[in-house]
């Protein structure tokens, strides 16, 4: 994968504007989960230190568009990249509802905050005129926001386009490329052996992930719901656990192209909630043992502590191994907050769908048009 970085470019008086994904819960006006704001930093700071002018843009909720209300306004999010940066700003990060109108108005050294794109029509349509509009505001556009990367809007895609029509300069943010890197790694070319773990409550969720990853993995340890699907095509009993029944031949299909790893059967009128203690132990030393590590879901009803160990046990594990291992997905990383093990995870995508969609080896619409010849 070969694209143009920002860490590469003189930005030296250039306006900058930077597409992250700021789209984080807000309460009372306030931002009360800020993963994503933390993770946006860098970029904003680094375009600072090369003497960028500096545009951030984002969405914020699902609004309708053409119709701003203040509960999706990024009014606290400016509030907050204010305080964050207040090391390296005069002014504060100053929030811009009119820049379709009257352009973004930002100097060297500055930075604005665009208000909601999905205030605009258009966006979510990836309309040319409004990406056009986008690109008018900058003379360099930094995508730096993975999680919507699968996603053709005007403010991921469309303005790359237009920026590329008006022969103007398009990159990846330092997030978005450490991303697409860490990635590649696990799954253009992977230390062997590879394993994976999958979670989810349905085999149909993820099929399209699992048949992906059995091309690559030595092994796969499949938890959650999905197991049950697994066990059931083995022909053990699943007990009273839910399972799809039309799935088991296309269970069976991807164990012939890798060794899934699957936690004891149990008794007829028993449900699966969590991977049992010495399964968890024998699925840990296998991932203890992996040169590469792709972690997707937990395999258990971690939320309750009582069905937690299992996750726990492989989480500890992953945390262990001296392979290289990412991991995404939401219930992932919260599983990893919860016990504690970030600190042994090599990469922590902020991506959901858009994770998915790259491990899947779909193509992603904001990335493929950021790619030049090499």
């Amino acid at each position: 994968m070969n694209f143009l970085r920002m860490s590469e470019l003189n930005l030296t008086d250039k306006v900058v504007l930077i597409r992250e994904d700021l789209n984080v819960p807000i309460k009372d006006g306030k931002v009360t989960s800020d993963a994503r704001l933390q993770a946006s930093l860098p970029t904003i700071k680094m375009a600072l230190e090369k003497g960028a002018a500096v545009i951030v843009c984002s969405h914020l909720g699902r609004p309708t568009e053409g119709n701003p209300e203040a509960v999706y306004s990024l009014a606290p999010v400016a509030d907050y990249l204010t305080e964050k940066l207040s090391s390296q700003l005069s002014t504060p990060v100053r929030l811009n509802s009119d820049y379709l109108t009257q352009g973004a108005n930002v100097k060297s050294g500055e930075v604005v905050l665009l208000e909601n794109v999905r205030f605009n029509d258009g966006e979510k349509k990836n309309d040319a005129t409004l990406a056009k509009k986008y690109a008018d505001l900058c003379d360099v556009f930094v995508m730096d926001a993975f999680g919507t990367a699968h996603r053709a809007q005007a403010s991921t895609e469309g303005v790359t386009q237009a920026m590329r029509q008006a022969d103007k300069t398009v990159c990846a943010g330092p997030l978005l490329a450490a991303e697409l890197d860490a990635l590649s790694l696990a799954l253009e070319t992977p230390a062997q052996p590879m394993l994976a773990i999958v979670g989810g409550s349905k085999v149909s969720t993820k099929l399209e992930v699992l048949h992906s990853l059995a091309e690559v993995c030595t092994q796969i340890i499949v938890g959650g719901g999905i197991a049950n699907t697994f066990l059931a095509a083995q022909g053990h009993s699943v007990g009273a656990s839910l399972y799809e029944a039309d799935l088991l031949d296309t269970a069976r299909d991807i164990m012939t192209k890798t060794e899934i790893l699957l936690p004891e059967a149990i008794g007829d009128n028993d449900m699966i909630l969590d991977i049992a203690p010495e399964s968890a132990k024998q699925l840990a030393d296998a991932i203890i043992n992996a040169k590469t590590i792709l972690w997707n879901g937990p395999v258990g009803v971690f939320e309750v502590d009582a069905f937690g160990q299992g996750t726990q046990i492989l989480a500890t594990a992953v945390r262990d191994s001296d392979g290289f291992s990412i991991a995404g997905g939401g219930d992932t990383l919260a599983a990893i907050d919860k016990y504690q093990v970030a600190d042994g995870v090599s990469y922590m995508s902020t991506g959901g769908g858009a994770f998915l969609e790259f491990v899947e080896g779909k193509v992603l619409p904001a990335v493929a048009a950021l790619q030049i010849d090499a």
